[in-house]
This record gives structure tokens, C-alpha cells and sequence, in this order.
């Protein structure tokens, strides 16, 4: 908690229709609304959020310090060359659900959003640790309960000095805090002991490494050991939860709007094949690209954001004293019809065809990956990622939704379908 207090602006905009239309509706509301009207600092979880000193959360000169180190591990060109152990991991993935459609006799109903889940954990753990990906799967494990428990009061009032009392939950965060510390300290070592003879690596931790090395930045390292432990917590936060999600809405849309399907199919066809998308093929995939950027409008991973003035400012006419914190609710503008126009509840990947800044009446509309300087830095990677396995679905199964699920969008740390996505999935032959 900050130690002197600070202004906080809350922007509330008018409850929104859910666009998943004719399908009957229990428990949360479809739409994730701006309801986190509680400021930051107020709702402070038990634990701070892992990954706290990461680029995520680092202010001001911390913040470009750390994004010159992890930026370059996030190169267009160095991504393109992960998408074989992408379109690997997800192959494997498929070809267990291809068992199970043919041991249920053509046809299987398979949970959908927990296996997004388990392929988004294998992708992030040999993109981000490659040969150290098994201790990399270690860490996300931990790191997944670790998450949940540091978040799972978010929402209660705190009384500060509790955070330090040894109570059961308490002591269960610390040892896995101490156990996902150790093991990245493992992993980071013994890639610093081989650098001479094996070098740094090709994945997401040896790029970043090599951004930080003294030799291109004077005596000292960049970032510390403790620096980099955090940023590599980050790769898992920002890697798997959102990108998980995000094939989750996607295959719901895709089962609720099957012309789409249809249309997605053939582009998929005509530039690739059954071959195994490439990067080069994901950049002609121009009805994927809309379709996945318009999930991500109706149902993006965070429902709101927050930006601190950092000098007096005016906005809309209104004057914002420096240190005013500014609540963005990012669910309620992506559904603004006075921004996005009259069918702004309605689902319509057209919408993108000219490219996102012209989708809709203010070119920074779109607020999935935030905006300006501080925008997502893995947004390329989660585009990529979710290319490849959208088009390897497409080109394997046709699917429609189970009658088993239940429409109730689920805002916890991102926007999660409560009660998973169940999806009965038939084999293609293409």
C-alpha cells in the first residue's frame, strides 16, 4: 500500500448485452461488467501477486529497464521460429482427442477449456525454458496454485499485519513461493554456467538473458537474479491464463456462428492445406485474424485496467491531478455503441477488415492488449499461438457446442467460462 494516499477516478459505462444470443443464461451475468469499483490498494490480496516487480507491474524507469531486457525476447522474427513447438504441442494434444472421437465411434465430447489449460502450460513451458521445459512444467504447476491462493481474497477487506501471520494458507503461499523461486534459480544457473559452450538458448529465457548481459550493458547485468525470477513468473501469468481463455471463447463463438466455421475452414484450405501453419502462412489467415481479435473485443481476458497520471493532465475535458489513478473499463468500452457503432453487442469479425485501429469511431478502441507504450508485450506471441491452434482444429474437426454447457463468463484473475466448455468434436478427413 502506498504510504500517501492517492485520487482514484472510477469510469462506470452502462451494463451491456452478452453476445452470446438465443442460448439461455444461469448464474453470473454474461457480460463482464466494470464492477471493480473498490480501488487497488484497498482490496490488496493476502500475498502480493507474483511476478510483482515484473514488467507488469514496474512504474517509470523501472519499467523501461525491464522492458529493454524482455522485449527482445518477444522479436517478431524470434516468435516465428517457436511456432514449429507450438503447432507441436497442440498436435499432440489432437491427437489424443482424434483417439477419443474414434473409440466413441465418430464422434467425442471432449471439456474443451481445461485441455486449453494443459496445451497452453506445454506451449509456454519449452517457448519460455526450451530443454528445461520439464522444470518449466514444475513451475507453472506451483505457480497456477500459488496464483490462485494469492488472488482468492482479492476481493475481501484487509487488515495488513494478517499477511504475516503463519496461518494455513499463509504458510502453503510462502512454500510455494520458496519452491517456485528455487526451481527458477535452478533453471536460470545452470543456463548461466553452460553460456560459453552452449550459449544462452533460443527460448524466451535465453533471449532475455542475452538482453541482459554485462557485456552489453557495462559491470553489472541489467536485470538481477531476483529481476529475472519475476520476469519469468510473468511469461507464465501472461502466457498461459489469458491465451488459454482466449481459445476458449473463440470455439464457443466459432460453434455459436457455424457460417463462420465454415468460412474459416476454407480459408485454412486454400493457404495451408493439412500442413502445419508456418509463419508466413499465419499472416494470410486475414478471416482468422478478425475472427480471434473480435473474441477478443466481446470477451477480453481483463475486464478493466488501471493508469496513474504522471503529471496534471486534462481528459475529455476534465482536469487529472498527477497521481490521480484512472480505472480504464475496458468490458463496458469494447460494447459502447457510440464507439463500436449500433450492432456493438452484436458478433461481427468484419468489423476488423481494415485493420483494428479503423474498427471502430477512435482508433485505441480496442484495449485487449491495452494501448500506448505499455501495451501487452506477449500480444504477438498470444496471436500467434492462438493462430496455430485454431487453424490445426479447423483443419482436423468439425464441432458444435454440448448441451451440457452453461453460458456463465467468469471474471476471476481473466474472463473464464465458469462451468468449463464442454464441445462434442467430429474427425475431418482433409
Amino acid at each position: 500500500m502506498d504510504p500517501t494516499p492517492r485520487t482514484h477516478v472510477l469510469v462506470l459505462v452502462r451494463s451491456t448485452a452478452d453476445p452470446v444470443r438465443g442460448r439461455r443464461e444461469h448464474g453470473e451475468p454474461g457480460a463482464p461488467g466494470a464492477h471493480r469499483a473498490v480501488p487497488q490498494e484497498h482490496r490488496e490480496p493476502a500475498h502480493r501477486p507474483p511476478a510483482r516487480q515484473g514488467v507488469v507491474f514496474a512504474d517509470g524507469d523501472e519499467w523501461k529497464r525491464h522492458r529493454k531486457v524482455v522485449h527482445p525476447a518477444f522479436n517478431m522474427d524470434k516468435l516465428k521460429v517457436m511456432t514449429a513447438t507450438m503447432s507441436d504441442c497442440a498436435g499432440s494434444i489432437m491427437s489424443e482427442w482424434k483417439a477419443k472421437v474414434g473409440e466413441g465411434g465418430g464422434a467425442a465430447e471432449i471439456e474443451l477449456s481445461g485441455q486449453f489449460e494443459e496445451l497452453t502450460a506445454d506451449v509456454i513451458s519449452p517457448t519460455a525454458f526450451g530443454a528445461s521445459y520439464r522444470e518449466g512444467k514444475r513451475v507453472f504447476l506451483a505457480q497456477r496454485e500459488l496464483l490462485f491462493l494469492a488472488f482468492s481474497t482479492v476481493f475481501n477487506v484487509q487488515i495488513r499485519a494478517f499477511r504475516y501471520l503463519p496461518t494455513q494458507k499463509n504458510l502453503k503461499i510462502w512454500k510455494l513461493d520458496k519452491e517456485v523461486r528455487g526451481m527458477l534459480t535452478n533453471i536460470i544457473k545452470s543456463r548461466l554456467a553452460d553460456k560459453d559452450t552452449m550459449g544462452y538458448g533460443n527460448d524466451l529465457l535465453g533471449l532475455m538473458l542475452e538482453a541482459c548481459t554485462p557485456e552489453e550493458h557495462g559491470h553489472e547485468p541489467l536485470l538481477s537474479m531476483d529481476e529475472i525470477i519475476d520476469e519469468c513468473k510473468t511469461f507464465f501469468f501472461a502466457g498461459h491464463d489469458t491465451s488459454s481463455h482466449m481459445l476458449s471463447w473463440t470455439m464457443l463463438l466459432l460453434s455459436t456462428h457455424p457460417e463462420c466455421e465454415q468460412k474459416l475452414r476454407e480459408e485454412v484450405v486454400r493457404e495451408c492445406g493439412n500442413e502445419v501453419p508456418t509463419g508466413d502462412v499465419l499472416n494470410k489467415l486475414k478471416l482468422v485474424n478478425m475472427f480471434l481479435l473480435e473474441t477478443l473485443r466481446l470477451y477480453s481476458p481483463l475486464s478493466t485496467i488501471q493508469r496513474k497520471a504522471g503529471l496534471d493532465l486534462e481528459v475529455g475535458g476534465i482536469t487529472v491531478p498527477k497521481g490521480t489513478v484512472l480505472t480504464i473499463p475496458i468490458a463496458s468500452i469494447h460494447r459502447d455503441k457510440e464507439v463500436w457503432g449500433e450492432d456493438a453487442h452484436e458478433f461481427n469479425p468484419l468489423r476488423f477488415e481494415n485493420g483494428v485501429t479503423r474498427a471502430a469511431n477512435h482508433p485505441n478502441a480496442f484495449l485487449s492488449f491495452s494501448g500506448g507504450p505499455r501495451s501487452c508485450i506477449g500480444q504477438n506471441f498470444a496471436m500467434i499461438e492462438a493462430k496455430i491452434v485454431i487453424v490445426m482444429i479447423l483443419q482436423r474437426f468439425s464441432f458444435f457446442l454440448s448441451p451440457k454447457y452453461v453460458h456463465a463468463p467468469m471474471d476471476v484473475i481473466t474472463l473464464r467460462p465458469k462451468f468449463g466448455l464442454p464441445m462434442v468434436l467430429k474427425s475431418l478427413e482433409m
